[in-house]
């Protein structure tokens, strides 16, 4: 699956000019801010990533559930889930 995903990757930063730029576009370039309390609110995927976890399945990409890719796009900063008291969360 690491080879398909790559070669996959490759498919895309050649439609689009970038992964980045792909990926950025499900959110058109501006990050989600979320306001959540605690940490026991944050969800371990949204409509948004099962939205993108298909889209990439449906390019050929393997291993790329609805949970995996919310923690990408927590890590990628697309979205914001820093709870509202966390001195991080008013700095993104």
């Amino acid at each position: 699956s690491a080879i398909t995903n790559a070669q996959q990757f490759i498919k895309i930063q050649e439609s689009y000019g970038s992964f980045d730029s792909f990926i950025w576009s499900y959110v058109d370039g501006k990050p989600i801010l979320n306001q959540f309390q605690t940490e026991t609110d944050i969800p371990a995927r949204t409509a948004l990533s099962d939205q993108i976890s298909k889209d990439l399945k449906k390019l050929g990409f393997k291993f790329v559930g609805s949970t995996i890719i919310y923690a990408y796009m927590q890590a990628i900063g697309i979205v914001n889930d820093h709870v509202k008291g966390c001195h991080l969360y008013a700095n993104k």
